[in-house]
């Protein structure tokens, strides 16, 4: 299932925050960000709140497991939009 981002910016921006934080690492094979400055990691949080408001993003609540994840659209299947 879909969060959809309106509902997404109602919660608590800590919740938020480290949702994306999690997504970031997750990008990371090695799950370090040793290499990242403060800033660029800040720019990375920023471009990823963009993408979640664009919609290339989306965060997807799995029932069956009961995780939440950010993840790319296009690896999302249709049926989690209710198409």
């Amino acid at each position: 299932m879909i969060v959809p981002y309106e509902a997404l910016i109602t919660l608590p921006s800590d919740t938020v925050s480290q949702l994306i934080k999690e997504y970031l690492l997750s990008q990371f094979e090695d799950g370090s960000f040793a290499d990242l400055d403060s800033s660029q990691f800040d720019a990375a949080i920023s471009a990823c709140k963009q993408k979640l408001k664009l919609g290339e993003l989306v965060v997807e609540y799995s029932e069956d497991d009961e995780s939440i994840a950010i993840r790319q659209r296009e690896h999302i299947q249709p049926t989690a939009f209710g198409e």
